[in-house]
């Protein structure tokens, strides 16, 4: 055995030992998490606002240029996780490989994200179901749903794993679907709206290749990099995956690869059957108007918009779910670092870190206030929020790759001993970093998410200050 597989073995065996998660994870878990964690509403309501932005083949170059800064990222930790397979993931080797005050910083920034959108997702669910219900009232399908996610993830880990699993599936027929149903109707198999000749491509370059010019391609990136974001969700679920150093790759390469073609060919599906200013104005009028519904609706399939308003329900519970399982583990890491108290990470007879559960629903509250409150500011702000520090945790993976890797061959050690290797060091992780930077930045350039990257930068100032007073007080 090199040294490599003996030094993963028993950092495996004693992470186990001293955490007591349940290792209750396989590679279809795995999958479907991150599957999960990415299509969203983002997909079936926003898909439509970088089209509109951008024209049909610059909103495809878009979500490819996406889809391998996230397939970067995702190399970066798939190697980091393979080899550190904990709870607490990107912080722990933010903490290990760059400096324990920006592992502390990335960590509670992860939790922020995922905590802070929690509540939006459980109203958004609610005035959907009221759509159907109007004579009931939104709290009591907030709370309904809130309980419901908050029982999955207080049971067990393979219950959190299985009903995330099917969750996502819902959503991932409801693309393959789309994109099957949509090739059809471009090439003519089957009647479109009416038309007597197959639609084709023609869509695509009716007014020009870029409509409005190249810049959109890169103004938009935030957006679509935010639509990539939950294919993370594989490192925070390393601590509690059977046999990580098989499945974690495995899942990693059947995620992105996936989230790329579906991405992909939904964009190309509504590119070539709707003008692109209609396929924006759709997706910023809520469920009925979305592109999603306009298509169905188009190709003749009854009750088109009853089919995506389930499926978006089914999104958002989704994604609250993941939320509630990263966040929770993000603050049971902190508590396991002894930057927390140790009740956060005290265990169920399951091995759910149940306390840190509990605080994190609680932190979802103020979420739950933005349908009441300034809807639109609170919601167009939360989703920035949510973008920046995801880009923040992405560039801190790849700086943790790129000194992990360093370190490895300062050590003596070769890449062929490691179990994962991502290709193209050091490209990989520079390239990564650089990219997540500059859609960073251009959030400063929105003025509608301009308080929101304000407060993001607060928020991060207040955690190393924290971190570095934590530390200066600390009793021995």
């Amino acid at each position: 055995m090199c040294p490599s597989d003996s030094q993963n073995d028993a950092a495996t065996q004693s992470t186990a030992q001293k955490t007591g998660l349940k290792r209750a994870m396989s590679t279809r878990h795995l999958v479907m998490l991150s599957l999960g964690g990415a299509i969203g509403t983002g997909l079936f309501l926003g898909s439509g606002e970088v089209i509109a932005a951008t024209g049909p083949i610059g909103a495809i170059l878009a979500y490819i240029l996406g889809g391998l800064i996230a397939y970067m990222v995702m190399l970066c930790l798939g190697e980091l996780a393979v080899h550190m397979p904990v709870s607490g993931s990107f912080g722990s080797y933010a903490t290990k490989f760059i400096g324990p005050g920006t592992g502390y910083m990335v960590t509670w920034l992860y939790w922020l994200t995922w905590t802070a959108t929690l509540g939006t997702e459980f109203t958004a669910a609610a005035l959907l179901m009221q759509e159907w219900f109007p004579q009931v009232s939104v709290w009591l399908w907030t709370l309904i749903f809130a309980a419901t996610v908050f029982i999955l993830n207080i049971s067990s880990t393979r219950l959190f794993a299985e009903s995330e699993f099917w969750l996502s599936l819902v959503k991932v027929l409801t693309v393959i679907a789309f994109i099957v149903i949509g090739l059809c109707a471009i090439f003519g198999l089957i009647s479109f709206n009416g038309a007597e000749s197959a639609p084709l491509f023609n869509n695509f370059i009716h007014d020009d290749w870029f409509p409005k010019g190249a810049w959109p391609i890169f103004t938009t990136m935030l957006i679509v990099n935010f639509a990539f974001s939950g294919t993370e969700l594989i490192g925070v679920a390393a601590g509690e995956t059977q046999d990580p150093a098989r499945n974690v790759p495995k899942a990693i390469n059947a995620a992105i690869w996936r989230l790329l073609i579906f991405f992909v060919g939904t964009i190309v599906v509504i590119s070539a059957l709707l003008p692109y200013q209609e396929a924006g104005l759709n997706a910023s009028h809520g469920v009925s108007n979305s592109p999603f519904v306009t298509v169905f609706a188009y190709v003749g399939i009854p009750h088109a918009d009853d089919i995506i308003r389930f499926v978006i329900i089914t999104a958002l519970l989704s994604a609250a779910n993941s939320g509630l399982y990263a966040a929770s583990r993000m603050m049971y890491a902190l508590s396991i670092k002894q930057q927390l108290p140790q009740v956060f990470s005290k265990l169920s007879r399951s091995g759910i870190p149940f306390i840190a559960i509990i605080v994190t629903m609680f932190g979802a509250v103020p979420g739950l206030l933005s349908e009441q409150f300034a809807a639109e500011t609170i919601f167009k702000n939360l989703l920035g929020v949510a973008a920046f520090t995801m880009v923040i945790v992405w560039m801190s993976i790849c700086w943790s790759h790129f000194n992990f890797r360093r370190q490895w061959y300062r050590d003596g050690y070769r890449k062929e001993q490691l179990k994962f290797i991502a290709p193209f060091f050091p490209w990989v992780p520079i390239l990564g970093f650089v990219f997540c930077f500059i859609t960073g930045i251009s959030m400063a350039a929105d003025p509608e998410m301009l308080p929101g990257f304000i407060g993001c930068l607060i928020f991060i100032a207040a955690c190393y200050l924290s971190h570095y007073y934590f530390y200066r007080h600390k009793t021995p």
